[in-house]
């Protein structure tokens, strides 16, 4: 999976298309993602002792990541995402628009 936490991204399908978000957390296994305060679901819950409240709370929901698009941190645009060897060895993302390197 080519998204990571902490990444912005923006919605290109669904009830939220448009949006812009940050990555709250991946989910690699079930290719999912949930981004800061967009698909928002709304659950009821039970109260737990005092700890918890009772009623309808706002949840985070996750977005498979073909709905998404990376944005560059470069060109402001929302981009693919590549991978490339460094000279040192290791992997890196980067941009398929200006082709800078992401990480």
């Amino acid at each position: 999976m080519k998204i990571q936490k902490n990444d912005t991204v923006i919605i290109i399908a669904g009830k939220d298309k448009g949006k812009k978000g940050k990555v709250r957390k991946a989910l690699p296994v079930k290719e999912r993602i949930i981004i800061e305060g967009l698909n928002l679901i709304k659950r009821h819950s039970k109260t737990k002792g005092k700890a918890r409240q009772a009623g309808i709370i706002e949840l985070e929901g996750p977005v498979h990541v073909s709905n998404v698009m990376v944005i560059c941190n470069k060109c402001n645009k929302p981009a693919r995402i590549g991978y490339r060897e460094l000279e040192d060895g290791k992997r890196a993302r980067y941009c398929h628009n200006c082709s800078e390197i992401m990480d």
